[in-house]
C-alpha cells in the first residue's frame, strides 16, 4: 500500500482512541498520523506503535500545511459540519462518524461488505452509518441479493458504549447506587427505550437513523423499515433481533449457508447447544455475528434473526478504517 498521511478528529475520545487501535491492526502504511481535539483535551499525549503523539487543537492553522490524505472524525456533528470541507479544501478525504452528512444526497454512505462502490462517487466526504445499522445491513444485504426484501423491523439493545464515557460511567455509577448523569434514568438493572431525542411522530432520532440509513445503504427509498431502540445495561456491543419479511420463499439451511459465506459475518447458530451471538463474544472484533435464524410462525416469507457487533469496533472505528483500505487500494485520494 502507498505511504499515507492521516488525521483522526476527536482522538481523546473512545471511538478516537479506538481508531488509532485499529490502524495499529491494520494494513495501512502511515507517514504521518496526526491528532486533533479541542483546546481543552490539546497537549494530551497518545501512544501510537509505541510512539507518543500530542494531540493537536482543532484549527484551521493546524490543519492546511499537513498534507493529510484521509481524515476520520468522531467528534459530534456540530464540528463535522464546521470542519469537514475545511479538510477536504486541503486535499483530505473525510470519512466521518457522525450523522451530519449522512443523509446528504452528494454524500455516500457505506458498508465496505455492502456497497463500497459507492465511496468511489465522492466530493471528499464518505460517511460512516450509524452503529446498530451497519452491523444490521450486512445480513440483510445478502438477503435482499438472494431473495428480495420487502420489510424489515428491527427492536435493538444497545450498549452505553454507545453513549461514550458518559454512557460507561452511568452503568457503573447507578451500579454503586449513584444517581445517572447520562440517561435520564438509572441504567443498571434497566432498559430505557430512549436513545437519542423523541419526534412528533413518537419515534427517537436512533429509530428514524437506522430507518433512512438502511433504506439508503441498500439502495431501496421503498423499502419498509421500522425500529425501536433501546439502551440496556451492557458495557458493549449492540444487539439487535430483526423481523425480515422477503418476496420470495426460502429454506433455513440455504439462508445459513449464505451467511456462512458472506465476508464480515460470522454464524453462530445452533441452540441445541446453546450456540448463538452474544455481546461477550462480539467485543473486540471486527466481525458481525449471526445467529437465531427461523421461519416467522405465520409467514412462510418471514424470518427472524439475531445480529451482535462490536459497536466501537465494527459499528465505528473498524467500519471506516476499512473505507480507507479500499480507497488506498484503488489510489482514491481527493483532487
Amino acid at each position: 500500500m502507498n505511504t499515507v498521511n492521516i488525521a483522526i478528529v476527536g482522538a481523546t475520545g473512545m471511538v478516537g482512541r479506538k481508531f488509532i487501535e485499529v490502524l495499529e491492526e491494520s494494513s495501512i502504511n502511515i507517514k504521518h498520523l496526526y491528532l486533533y481535539s479541542s483546546s481543552r483535551s490539546s497537549g494530551t499525549i497518545i501512544s501510537y506503535n509505541n510512539n507518543g503523539i500530542i494531540v493537536e487543537e482543532l484549527t484551521e492553522d493546524n490543519i492546511k500545511n499537513k498534507q493529510i490524505d484521509y481524515a476520520l472524525f468522531s467528534a459530534g456533528g456540530s464540528v463535522s459540519l464546521a470542519y469537514a470541507k475545511v479538510f477536504t479544501k486541503y486535499g483530505a478525504i473525510v470519512i466521518d462518524n457522525s450523522s451530519a452528512w449522512r443523509m446528504d444526497d452528494s454524500v455516500p454512505l457505506i458498508v465496505p461488505e455492502v456497497n463500497m462502490e459507492d465511496a468511489f462517487n465522492h466530493n471528499g466526504i464518505i460517511a460512516n452509518p450509524n452503529c446498530s445499522t451497519i452491523q444490521s445491513v450486512l445480513p440483510l444485504e445478502v438477503l435482499k441479493k438472494e431473495y428480495g426484501l420487502h420489510s424489515v423491523s428491527y427492536a435493538t439493545y444497545q450498549a452505553v458504549s454507545g453513549s461514550g464515557v458518559n454512557g460507561v460511567t452511568d452503568l457503573k455509577n447507578t451500579t454503586k447506587g449513584k444517581a445517572p448523569i447520562c440517561y435520564p434514568y438509572k441504567i443498571y438493572n434497566n432498559c430505557i427505550p430512549h436513545i437519542d431525542e423523541f419526534l412528533d411522530n413518537g419515534y427517537t432520532k436512533e429509530e428514524i437513523k437506522m430507518i433512512f440509513e438502511t433504506r439508503k445503504i441498500l439502495n431501496d427509498p421503498s423499502l419498509e423499515v421500522t425500529a425501536t431502540c433501546v439502551r440496556v445495561p451492557v458495557i458493549n456491543s449492540h444487539s439487535v433481533e430483526m423481523h425480515i419479511e422477503l418476496d420470495n420463499e426460502f429454506s433455513i439451511e440455504d439462508i445459513k449457508q449464505l451467511m456462512k459465506n458472506k465476508k464480515g459475518i460470522t454464524l453462530l447458530d445452533d441452540p441445541s447447544k446453546n450456540i448463538y451471538p452474544l455481546a461477550t463474544i462480539a467485543t473486540g472484533t471486527n466481525d458481525v455475528y449471526v445467529g437465531r435464524i427461523r421461519k416467522d410462525i405465520n409467514n412462510s416469507k418471514k424470518l427472524h434473526l439475531f445480529c451482535v457487533a462490536d459497536n466501537i469496533r465494527k459499528g465505528a472505528a473498524t467500519n471506516a478504517v476499512q473505507i480507507v483500505e479500499a480507497l488506498i487500494e484503488r489510489n482514491e485520494y481527493n483532487g
